[in-house]
């Protein structure tokens, strides 16, 4: 199983298909994502741990534990852990490409930008 280790915690890729990939991410307390959009492909997340608060196109979300937001095509988007436990997620993109170029960072607190 393909993992990485990121500044805000990991992911662990669990399906990657040519039409689909499906991640368990996993966010640290107090870390958060890079603010971030896609074009080629749209997301939907599923929080199976924690409380996640979702930030999409400039508004914020607050995702409960079971409960699933999508991100569509070129949508900008964050997922933040802003509590004191571990979040997890698992992330089904679907599109035409998932590699980790199809990343475009707006804004980024480890200076990946």
């Amino acid at each position: 199983m393909e993992t990485d280790e990121r500044p805000w915690g990991r992911y662990f890729v669990l399906q990657d298909e040519p039409t689909y990939k499906v991640k368990r991410i996993e966010v640290e307390p107090g870390q958060r994502l890079s603010y971030q959009y896609h074009f080629k492909r749209s997301e939907a997340w599923t929080v199976v741990l924690g409380e996640a608060v979702v930030t999409l196109n400039g508004i914020e979300h607050i995702v409960q534990q079971g409960e699933t937001i999508l991100i569509p095509l070129e949508a900008k988007h964050r997922i933040e852990n802003k509590s004191n436990k571990l979040l997890v997620f698992i992330e089904v993109q679907t599109g035409t490409y998932f590699g980790e170029d199809d990343i475009v960072r707006v804004e980024d607190d480890y200076n990946r930008t």
